[in-house]
């Protein structure tokens, strides 16, 4: 346990941006149950923070994640079913907290990414690879499958594409990945990728937090439903509700009365 107690970083930067930072380069960011836990708790953190409006994930290295950790996979194969299914449940948990974490998530994806750690760039709102990043979804490949990320992958590639993926554990590119929905944005390489999540960090402090986190809601609250009276009218009552919200009067009355809003970074 001693080589994953820091392996879970968080640093905050300017204007409420946080970063949440795999940090286990020399095992290439594989994943085992204390680092599942602690990512967990450090999402959990960030959540509850109130200056935190963008969170950042990312990692060191040259890779984003292998994965799960080798070892900590030898020593769940001696456990029981109870034992397996209790550490699978908290690995399920910690998919369920990204995906629905409360602020925008942006994913930044170089190397590897394989196993669980597609489920990762598939709970992140936003997805920035390197054209050499590589996916991988490896699972069968070792007689088991990619059951607690299944749903957040599906809906990421489609489950056409998940039929494949799934089955035959292929590798996948970063213009794949682009072309399947999981990634949003393919660069050159990390320097590019830096440049780019730089550049989105712009755009969104210029968004009310509120609304974003509002928005991200209505997602998943329209998403693979039918369009009936209920969501027609529970749409309506979230646009009514945010209009008369306190970020929602000073968005509007800024924009009829010509001037920054008072959540953009600068305005005094």
């Amino acid at each position: 346990m001693t080589d994953t107690e820091s392996a879970v970083l968080l640093n905050h930067r300017a204007d409420g941006i946080a970063e949440v930072v795999l940090n286990r380069p020399d095992k290439r960011n594989a994943f085992d149950d204390v680092i599942i836990q602690q990512l967990i708790s450090t999402l959990a953190e960030v959540n509850a923070d109130n200056r935190v409006k963008v969170v950042i994930l990312r990692s060191e290295g040259k890779h984003f994640s292998a994965g799960a950790d080798l070892a900590w996979m030898r020593r769940m194969a001696d456990n029981s079913h109870q034992e397996n299914l209790d550490d699978a449940r908290q690995l399920a948990r910690l998919m369920e907290v990204l995906n629905t974490l409360q602020k925008p998530v942006i994913g930044l994806v170089q190397g590897a990414a394989y196993g669980g750690a597609v489920g990762l760039a598939a709970c992140c709102d936003i997805v920035i690879a390197t054209a050499t990043a590589s996916f991988c979804l490896s699972e069968v490949k070792l007689g088991l499958i990619p059951a607690v990320i299944s749903p957040y992958v599906v809906r990421a590639i489609g489950e056409r594409q998940a039929r494949r993926y799934f089955i035959s554990a292929e590798v996948f590119t970063a213009a794949q990945a682009r072309e399947y929905g999981l990634v949003h944005i393919v660069c050159d390489d990390v320097e590019a990728m830096e440049a780019h999540c730089n550049d989105l960090l712009r755009q969104l402090a210029m968004n009310g937090p509120e609304a974003m986190k509002a928005a991200k809601d209505l997602v998943f609250a329209v998403s693979h439903k039918a369009i009936d009276g209920e969501v027609i009218e529970d749409t309506a009552r979230r646009i009514a509700d945010i209009r008369v919200g306190a970020e929602g009067q000073e968005g509007l009355s800024a924009f009829l009365n010509k001037r920054r809003a008072n959540w953009i970074p600068g305005n005094e």
